[in-house]
């Protein structure tokens, strides 16, 4: 018969795999809501950028943003409109529900598509703070979730969760923890991880009820290791607009707007 302590050790460590059982799944279903609540057939934008270097400098920049779908079952396409020098560069992310996107970027001074590769996706954004990989989005399914905790941002009680990629060489991060507000489930944080090292922050801020959906009109996308941080404002937003599939292709890419 085992012995009393072995007893113990073994109703410790099934307690300790229910709890974190349940962990998981309470994270999970509450991405999942926050996933729900946003969810919207299409959206349109436009956004106007300021890239600030550890030195003060400021750069000006602004894009058009149309999107097709949701999270991992979405086509997206960003528009560079000033300043001259990047005016009508664009990227074409088409998400996938099972694995990263695809991204085609269009530079029309050189009249040229290319394929941006998995590789290349950690780099900047046309001088941001973004990196392309930042511009995709993904399914609830491609991540393993665990609730970490709670804690306030900006004064609003949150959900603290911590997001592992199921696919390692789909994404530059390793982890990435996610700060999600109580009353409206909007993710107000996110924290990416390379290799344990804090990488890029982005803070989402100034919520608005747009259309029913709790919306952030402030994003400020942070690159711990540069000490740089480029603020999107967002402007003239609309959710449900009418858009076709063949505005979201390489073709729809070439053309000016």
């Amino acid at each position: 018969m085992p012995s009393g302590r072995l007893m113990n050790r073994r109703q410790f460590a099934g307690v300790l795999i229910a709890a974190t059982a349940r962990a998981a799944e309470d994270s999970r279903q509450i991405v999942e809501e926050s996933q729900r609540r946003s969810r919207v057939r299409s959206e349109r934008y436009e956004g106007s950028l300021e890239v600030i270097s550890g030195h003060s400098r400021i750069a000006k920049k602004s894009w058009q943003h149309a999107r097709l779908g949701s999270f991992g079952d979405s086509k997206s396409i960003i528009r560079f409109t000033a300043p001259a020098e990047v005016k009508g560069v664009a990227l074409l992310v088409v998400n996938h529900p099972d694995r990263a996107s695809d991204q085609w970027l269009w530079t029309p001074a050189i009249n040229r598509d290319r394929r941006i590769a998995l590789q290349d996706r950690s780099t900047r954004f046309f001088g941001t703070d973004f990196s392309f990989e930042d511009l995709e989005e993904r399914d609830v399914n491609q991540y393993d979730y665990r609730l970490t905790g709670e804690e306030s941002i900006d004064g609003a009680a949150c959900w603290r969760i911590e997001a592992k990629p199921r696919q390692t060489k789909s994404s530059q991060y390793d982890l990435t923890r996610i700060w999600t507000r109580k009353d409206n489930y909007v993710p107000v944080q996110y924290e990416n991880f390379v290799k344990d090292q804090p990488a890029r922050r982005l803070h989402q801020s100034d919520l608005e009820h747009v259309q029913n959906i709790w919306t952030p009109r402030l994003l400020e996308m942070t690159d711990m290791r540069r000490n740089s941080c480029t603020v999107l404002r967002i402007d003239k937003l609309e959710y449900n607009v009418s858009m076709q599939e063949n505005d979201f292709t390489v073709q729809a890419l070439r053309r000016e707007q």
